[in-house]
Protein backbone atom coordinates (compact mmCIF):
# COMPACT_ATOMS: atom_id res chain seq x y z
CA UNK A 1 0.00 0.00 0.00
CA UNK A 2 1.63 3.93 -0.87
CA UNK A 3 0.43 6.65 1.21
CA UNK A 4 1.87 9.78 -0.34
CA UNK A 5 3.39 12.39 2.09
CA UNK A 6 4.44 15.96 1.49
CA UNK A 7 7.91 16.72 0.60
CA UNK A 8 7.97 20.90 0.75
CA UNK A 9 8.70 22.74 3.79
CA UNK A 10 5.98 25.20 2.58
CA UNK A 11 2.95 22.88 2.22
CA UNK A 12 4.15 21.58 5.98
CA UNK A 13 0.75 23.73 7.75
CA UNK A 14 -1.54 21.62 4.88
CA UNK A 15 -0.09 18.24 5.98
CA UNK A 16 -0.05 18.54 9.00
CA UNK A 17 -3.72 19.88 9.45
CA UNK A 18 -4.81 16.97 6.82
CA UNK A 19 -2.81 14.51 8.39
CA UNK A 20 -5.03 10.89 7.28
CA UNK A 21 -4.57 8.70 9.85
CA UNK A 22 -3.54 5.81 7.67
CA UNK A 23 -0.17 7.67 6.23
CA UNK A 24 0.81 8.52 9.88
CA UNK A 25 0.35 4.71 11.00
CA UNK A 26 2.76 4.43 7.65
CA UNK A 27 5.40 6.89 8.63
CA UNK A 28 6.86 4.41 11.00
CA UNK A 29 7.87 2.46 8.19
CA UNK A 30 11.47 3.00 6.21
CA UNK A 31 11.36 4.78 2.84
CA UNK A 32 11.14 2.38 0.29
CA UNK A 33 12.49 2.56 -3.44
CA UNK A 34 11.02 4.80 -5.72
CA UNK A 35 8.24 2.82 -7.84
CA UNK A 36 7.71 2.05 -11.30
CA UNK A 37 4.83 4.73 -13.41
CA UNK A 38 1.52 3.78 -13.27
CA UNK A 39 0.16 2.85 -16.37
CA UNK A 40 -3.33 1.96 -16.08
CA UNK A 41 -5.64 2.25 -13.15
CA UNK A 42 -8.93 -0.01 -14.36
CA UNK A 43 -12.16 0.22 -11.99
CA UNK A 44 -15.36 -2.15 -12.30
CA UNK A 45 -18.35 -2.12 -9.97
CA UNK A 46 -18.99 -5.52 -8.21
CA UNK A 47 -22.14 -6.75 -7.21
CA UNK A 48 -22.20 -5.08 -3.59
CA UNK A 49 -22.05 -1.79 -5.59
CA UNK A 50 -18.28 -0.89 -4.10
CA UNK A 51 -15.60 -0.40 -6.38
CA UNK A 52 -12.81 -1.84 -6.91
CA UNK A 53 -9.51 -1.74 -9.36
CA UNK A 54 -6.69 -2.74 -10.50
CA UNK A 55 -2.75 -0.73 -11.29
CA UNK A 56 -0.86 -1.12 -13.73
CA UNK A 57 2.60 -0.22 -13.61
CA UNK A 58 5.43 0.33 -16.58
CA UNK A 59 6.93 -2.50 -15.82
CA UNK A 60 3.97 -4.37 -16.02
CA UNK A 61 3.44 -5.63 -12.47
CA UNK A 62 0.18 -5.17 -11.12
CA UNK A 63 -1.77 -4.13 -7.51
CA UNK A 64 -5.30 -5.16 -7.09
CA UNK A 65 -7.95 -3.52 -4.21
CA UNK A 66 -10.81 -5.38 -3.51
CA UNK A 67 -13.10 -3.58 -1.48
CA UNK A 68 -16.17 -5.43 0.53
CA UNK A 69 -18.80 -4.25 2.52
CA UNK A 70 -19.16 -5.69 6.40
CA UNK A 71 -22.19 -6.13 8.64
CA UNK A 72 -21.97 -2.61 9.97
CA UNK A 73 -21.95 -0.75 6.96
CA UNK A 74 -18.10 0.14 6.76
CA UNK A 75 -16.14 -0.72 3.55
CA UNK A 76 -13.10 -3.15 3.97
CA UNK A 77 -10.19 -3.92 1.50
CA UNK A 78 -7.59 -6.21 0.49
CA UNK A 79 -4.82 -5.29 -1.51
CA UNK A 80 -2.84 -7.75 -3.06
CA UNK A 81 0.53 -6.61 -4.36
CA UNK A 82 3.04 -7.67 -7.23
CA UNK A 83 4.27 -10.42 -5.61
CA UNK A 84 0.83 -11.85 -4.56
CA UNK A 85 1.22 -10.85 -0.98
CA UNK A 86 -1.74 -9.08 0.40
CA UNK A 87 -2.02 -5.87 2.99
CA UNK A 88 -5.75 -5.73 4.35
CA UNK A 89 -8.00 -2.54 6.00
CA UNK A 90 -10.38 -3.88 8.27
CA UNK A 91 -12.84 -1.01 9.29
CA UNK A 92 -15.53 -0.89 11.89
CA UNK A 93 -17.58 1.41 12.92
CA UNK A 94 -18.41 3.20 16.88
CA UNK A 95 -21.42 4.10 18.36
CA UNK A 96 -20.68 7.79 17.56
CA UNK A 97 -20.48 7.48 13.76
CA UNK A 98 -16.66 7.08 13.68
CA UNK A 99 -14.95 4.24 11.97
CA UNK A 100 -11.72 2.76 13.57
CA UNK A 101 -9.24 0.83 11.75
CA UNK A 102 -6.72 -1.81 11.43
CA UNK A 103 -4.36 -2.53 9.29
CA UNK A 104 -3.08 -5.64 8.63
CA UNK A 105 0.49 -5.90 6.46
CA UNK A 106 1.90 -9.19 4.58
CA UNK A 107 3.94 -10.07 7.38
CA UNK A 108 1.32 -9.87 9.82
CA UNK A 109 2.48 -6.74 11.15
CA UNK A 110 -0.58 -4.42 12.33
CA UNK A 111 -1.33 -1.19 12.72
CA UNK A 112 -4.66 0.39 14.55
CA UNK A 113 -6.25 3.21 13.78
CA UNK A 114 -9.00 4.41 17.19
CA UNK A 115 -11.24 7.25 16.42
CA UNK A 116 -13.51 8.94 19.11
CA UNK A 117 -15.94 12.30 19.16
CA UNK A 118 -15.48 14.63 21.62
CA UNK A 119 -17.90 16.65 23.45
CA UNK A 120 -17.45 19.61 20.72
CA UNK A 121 -18.15 17.41 18.13
CA UNK A 122 -13.92 17.20 17.17
CA UNK A 123 -12.94 13.80 16.04
CA UNK A 124 -9.98 12.92 17.94
CA UNK A 125 -7.49 10.05 16.55
CA UNK A 126 -5.05 7.18 18.20
CA UNK A 127 -2.61 5.43 16.00
CA UNK A 128 -0.83 2.34 17.38
CA UNK A 129 2.08 1.02 15.30
CA UNK A 130 3.75 -2.20 15.13
CA UNK A 131 5.99 -1.99 17.35
CA UNK A 132 3.67 -0.68 19.93
CA UNK A 133 4.16 3.17 19.57
CA UNK A 134 1.22 5.54 19.31
CA UNK A 135 0.22 8.83 17.76
CA UNK A 136 -2.37 11.17 18.81
CA UNK A 137 -4.29 13.41 17.33
CA UNK A 138 -6.16 15.65 19.44
CA UNK A 139 -8.82 18.18 17.97
CA UNK A 140 -10.97 20.73 19.06
CA UNK A 141 -13.39 23.19 17.89
CA UNK A 142 -13.42 26.99 18.02
CA UNK A 143 -15.94 29.71 18.19
CA UNK A 144 -15.61 30.54 14.74
CA UNK A 145 -15.95 26.65 13.35
CA UNK A 146 -12.24 25.89 12.78
CA UNK A 147 -10.65 22.64 14.05
CA UNK A 148 -7.33 22.96 15.93
CA UNK A 149 -5.38 20.08 16.38
CA UNK A 150 -2.34 18.62 18.41
CA UNK A 151 -0.24 15.58 17.49
CA UNK A 152 1.83 13.95 19.80
CA UNK A 153 3.99 11.55 18.52
CA UNK A 154 5.43 8.24 20.27
CA UNK A 155 8.17 10.22 22.29
CA UNK A 156 6.21 12.64 23.19
CA UNK A 157 7.23 15.44 20.60
CA UNK A 158 4.41 17.73 19.88
CA UNK A 159 3.30 19.53 16.97
CA UNK A 160 0.53 22.45 17.03
CA UNK A 161 -1.74 23.73 14.79
CA UNK A 162 -3.86 26.71 15.21
CA UNK A 163 -6.29 27.66 12.68
CA UNK A 164 -8.46 31.02 12.72
CA UNK A 165 -11.01 32.68 10.30
CA UNK A 166 -10.25 35.97 9.78
CA UNK A 167 -12.80 39.05 8.81
CA UNK A 168 -12.69 37.88 5.15
CA UNK A 169 -14.15 34.81 6.08
CA UNK A 170 -10.78 32.73 5.28
CA UNK A 171 -9.05 30.08 7.68
CA UNK A 172 -5.32 30.81 8.09
CA UNK A 173 -3.25 28.54 9.81
CA UNK A 174 -0.29 28.61 12.49
CA UNK A 175 1.54 25.26 12.73
CA UNK A 176 4.18 24.97 15.46
CA UNK A 177 6.41 22.14 15.08
CA UNK A 178 7.99 20.09 18.03
CA UNK A 179 11.14 22.26 18.51
CA UNK A 180 9.43 25.46 18.52
CA UNK A 181 9.38 26.23 14.66
CA UNK A 182 6.19 28.30 13.14
CA UNK A 183 5.17 28.15 9.71
CA UNK A 184 2.05 30.36 9.09
CA UNK A 185 -0.52 30.30 6.47
CA UNK A 186 -2.26 33.91 5.38
CA UNK A 187 -5.16 33.42 2.83
CA UNK A 188 -6.96 36.65 1.09
CA UNK A 189 -9.43 36.69 -1.25
CA UNK A 190 -8.44 38.83 -4.41
CA UNK A 191 -10.77 40.76 -6.46
CA UNK A 192 -11.64 38.19 -8.80
CA UNK A 193 -12.63 35.92 -6.17
CA UNK A 194 -10.04 33.56 -6.30
CA UNK A 195 -8.06 33.02 -2.79
CA UNK A 196 -4.65 33.99 -2.64
CA UNK A 197 -2.13 32.99 0.23
CA UNK A 198 1.52 33.51 1.70
CA UNK A 199 2.91 30.68 3.67
CA UNK A 200 5.82 31.89 5.81
CA UNK A 201 8.14 29.76 6.97
CA UNK A 202 9.81 29.41 10.62
CA UNK A 203 12.86 30.92 9.51
CA UNK A 204 11.47 33.68 7.55
CA UNK A 205 11.32 32.31 4.25
CA UNK A 206 8.02 33.05 2.53
CA UNK A 207 6.63 31.38 -0.29
CA UNK A 208 3.30 33.49 -2.01
CA UNK A 209 0.58 31.39 -4.21
CA UNK A 210 -1.02 34.18 -6.77
CA UNK A 211 -4.19 33.16 -8.28
CA UNK A 212 -5.67 34.93 -11.45
CA UNK A 213 -9.04 33.70 -13.50
CA UNK A 214 -8.49 34.21 -17.55
CA UNK A 215 -11.68 35.70 -19.54
CA UNK A 216 -12.19 31.86 -20.01
CA UNK A 217 -12.52 30.80 -16.70
CA UNK A 218 -9.13 29.21 -16.89
CA UNK A 219 -7.39 29.68 -13.45
CA UNK A 220 -3.31 30.43 -13.61
CA UNK A 221 -0.95 30.31 -10.42
CA UNK A 222 2.38 32.02 -9.88
CA UNK A 223 4.08 30.52 -7.13
CA UNK A 224 6.81 33.23 -5.62
CA UNK A 225 9.55 32.33 -3.30
CA UNK A 226 11.37 34.59 -0.89
CA UNK A 227 14.45 32.85 0.64
CA UNK A 228 14.64 33.03 4.38
CA UNK A 229 16.95 36.14 5.64
CA UNK A 230 21.02 35.28 5.61
CA UNK A 231 22.04 34.40 9.34
CA UNK A 232 23.83 37.55 11.16
CA UNK A 233 27.82 37.07 10.73
CA UNK A 234 29.11 35.59 14.53
CA UNK A 235 30.69 38.32 15.99
CA UNK A 236 34.38 37.04 17.02
CA UNK A 237 34.59 37.75 21.05
CA UNK A 238 36.84 41.13 22.33
CA UNK A 239 40.22 40.18 23.10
Amino acid sequence: MTFRSSLSVAALAAAVATLSPLAAANAEQAPKAKKSPVNSIQRSRGADGLVDKTVTRANGKTTTFDRSRGADGAVDTKITGPNGKFTTVDRSKNADGTTNATITGPNGQTKTIARAKGADGAVDTTITGPNGKVTTVDRSKNADGTTNATITGPNGQTTTVARARGADGLVDKTVTGPNGGVTTTDRTRGADGLVDKTITGPKGGTTVVDRTRNADGTVNTTFTRTPPPAPSPAVAPSQ
